[in-house]
């Protein structure tokens, strides 16, 4: 089981590895804010079921099944909330970053 929860835990971190590289490949807002909401949903959940798995079924399982519960609740809600007030905000996207092609 050890073996099991080590590769969970392994594959939670390859995925907030790829969100990473995501979050800097992307060079506006709303595609920062999905890929960041996302690989914090996934790798997170991964990383907390790697846990479960690795202590067995406890008093501690159960907490770390809770903060699976809130964290599918609250994470999407969040990444909602940011993204709808930068839109009701009007902020513009394209000032913000230089991609050094010059506007091509």
């Amino acid at each position: 089981m050890v073996i099991a929860a080590n590769i969970v835990i392994v594959a939670g971190i390859i995925f907030m590895l790829f969100g990473i590289i995501g979050l800097f490949r992307f060079k506006d807002f709303y595609p920062r804010i999905l890929v960041t909401s996302k690989i914090d949903t996934v790798g997170a959940i991964t990383l907390i079921i790697g846990l479960i798995i690795k202590h067995g079924l406890s008093f501690f399982s159960l907490k770390l099944v809770i903060i699976i519960v809130l964290l599918l609740l609250l994470n999407p809600l969040s990444g909602h909330i940011i993204a709808r007030s930068a839109f009701l905000s009007d902020s513009s996207l394209r000032d913000e970053f230089d991609d050094g092609y010059g506007g091509v």
